[in-house]
């Protein structure tokens, strides 16, 4: 089944979720296969391949990261071509001082949010998903 498209009802219904566990983004040129199957994403890119990872698994690997996250959800299922949803919480976000990365997985959005601005991004988005 497809996603939803419909702007208000993808806002009313967002209930984003923190996952438990601080992550990191870290860029590898050729990442052994553990490591990848350890990342719960992994995306190639021209300088490398970035992984996202638990923080304790990047650590012990002694890998560099200079952003440490907390990985939220968006209950909503998401229509992958839906129009203004990414462009409504992150608007929100920044009305707020938050910085937010952004993956949009074929059920959900993953939001991953300076550890230290967790609470306040949650409120933010439980606010835009009430309407006020």
């Amino acid at each position: 089944m497809g996603g939803e498209k419909n702007l208000d009802t993808l806002l009313r219904k967002l209930q984003p979720v923190l996952n438990q566990g601080v992550y990191v983004f870290c860029s590898l040129k050729e990442p052994d296969l553990e490591l990848i199957e350890k990342s719960i994403c992994h995306f190639k890119e021209e300088e490398g391949t970035t992984l996202i990872l638990k923080k304790e698994y990047a650590d012990i690997e002694a890998l560099s990261y200079t952003f440490e996250a907390s990985w939220l959800t968006l209950q909503v299922h998401s229509a992958l071509d839906a129009v203004g949803m990414t462009a409504a919480f992150s608007s929100a976000l920044t009305n707020h001082g938050v910085s937010c990365n952004v993956i949009a997985g074929y059920h959900h959005d993953h939001l991953f949010v300076p550890v230290n601005e967790t609470e306040r991004a949650m409120q933010v988005l439980r606010t835009l998903s009430k309407g006020q």
